[in-house]
């Protein structure tokens, strides 16, 4: 069976800035994430970022960026950086929120 680039796992790290600790931000994360069907964790930096780690497909993580992009009501998203990441197979499995 052949899987096309687009339809393997990759692995991503968005870090996003702006209003977004305190917000539900990671609630939000999580819940989208579970939506698109992409595994991983979401978890607040001590610079006042929060960062995404993300399994999925190019499609699943695009989508994925665009809701980041957008974030929940009380949240000010300013930009989401993004860089890949190394598949790491202990969150292949599920979508978590890192509680500090």
């Amino acid at each position: 069976m052949f899987i096309s680039v687009t339809e393997q796992k990759q692995a991503r790290r968005f870090y996003v800035s702006g209003r977004v600790q305190g917000v539900g931000y990671r609630f939000f994360a999580c819940r989208v994430a579970e939506e698109q069907r992409v595994t991983g964790y979401v978890r607040n930096l001590r610079d006042g970022r929060v960062e995404v780690y993300a399994i999925g497909t190019e499609a699943q993580l695009r989508a994925l960026l665009a809701e980041l992009r957008r974030g929940p009501r009380h949240a000010s998203v300013e930009e989401v950086g993004e860089v890949k990441a190394e598949l790491l197979p202990r969150f292949a499995s599920h979508f978590s929120i890192d509680q500090d």
